[in-house]
């Protein structure tokens, strides 16, 4: 996905079984962020950077949703841990993470292998891009987010 992209409304079921739909937010603009893999350092590290700073970007008019190709059970059990209060979606026939453009041939010690590249999307209150980070840093995912934000002008709920 670039910027001017849309996300469908339907991301795919969350932590309860239900599907995840943008429409289910109103009024919300959207931080929708890819990791690799539930219960792993840095994804944890992400999730708590976020976690952290969830009332803010609620505050400022942005819904917080985590996609992965992990199962439900998986990131019930990784949301629980974490005291996550945002929706995570487990997209595991790969129809978001594939439109996403973010499931890619990956390297690691010498061996390759397909894998979630982790990014962060910011959308608007349509689910179309906005701004991408390709770079994510996953113990200051929150600040990278107000730093990007503030750059744009989007501190301020529109």
């Amino acid at each position: 996905m670039n910027i001017g992209d849309k996300f469908p409304d339907v991301l795919g079921p969350g932590i309860d079984g239900k599907e995840i739909k943008l429409s289910d937010y109103p009024g919300m603009k959207f931080i929708i962020y890819f990791y690799p893999k539930d219960a792993t350092s840095g994804c944890t590290a992400e999730a708590i950077s976020l976690r952290d700073n969830y009332d803010t970007f609620l505050k400022m008019g942005y819904q917080i949703i985590g996609v992965n190709n992990g199962s439900v059970e998986s990131h019930k059990k990784f949301a629980e841990k974490q005291n996550l209060p945002f929706p995570l979606v487990a997209d595991t026939d790969l129809k978001i993470c594939e439109l996403a453009g973010v499931w890619q041939l990956k390297k690691m010690c010498g061996k390759e292998y397909m894998g979630i590249v982790r990014t962060t999307f910011v959308c608007n209150h349509n689910g179309e891009v906005t701004d991408v980070i390709k770079k994510v840093e996953t113990k200051t995912a929150a600040d990278q987010l107000f730093k990007l934000l503030e750059g744009r002008g989007s501190l301020n709920p529109a």
